[in-house]
């Protein structure tokens, strides 16, 4: 069984308080047009990556949002050392969240793990990216958890 912790269903307490209080129903409807829109709003990626983590599935928004981070670090040796990390974590055969991706995209990154630039991981990000879109996101929008989501938002605005 799923552990619970989210602040979205009827399980949790008050489900109206446990809302951010600036979420609106804008936002909210916004997530079900596109992945791209859902995470570039303010708590969108933030909900989705809830309902990955329920779904046991979360290393893919991890890592994406690791890239994302990763892609700003302007310091060579900051990013020799985040570089690693994210391969020993995420790319790495048998690592505890490793990612769905190819073997040529693989062995490219290792290639280009000792000297990593700001695009090192570009491609497995946007593979990441495909499997969200395809994949899990078409299920987040038809779960319980979003449509609760959206009817506890439209009560709180009625």
């Amino acid at each position: 069984m799923n552990r619970h912790n989210c602040w979205i269903c009827k399980k949790c307490r008050d489900e109206s308080k446990r809302l951010p209080s600036n979420l609106t129903l804008e936002e909210v409807l916004e997530w079900a047009q596109s992945l791209e829109k859902l995470m570039a709003t303010k708590y969108g990626p933030g909900v989705y990556a809830t309902y990955l983590k329920m779904e046991r599935s979360d290393e893919n928004i991890k890592f994406w949002m690791a890239c994302e981070t990763y892609k700003k670090i302007a310091s060579r040796w900051g990013r020799i050392s985040k570089a690693k990390k994210l391969y020993k974590l995420y790319i790495q055969p048998q690592s505890p969240r490793e990612i769905n991706i190819d073997s040529s995209t693989r062995e490219t990154i290792i290639r280009n793990i000792q000297e990593p630039t700001q695009t090192c991981f570009e491609e497995a990000q946007k593979i990441v990216y495909m499997h969200m879109e395809m994949d899990s996101y078409p299920r987040f929008i038809k779960s319980d958890m979003y449509q609760k989501l959206l009817k506890a938002i439209q009560s709180k605005n009625s």
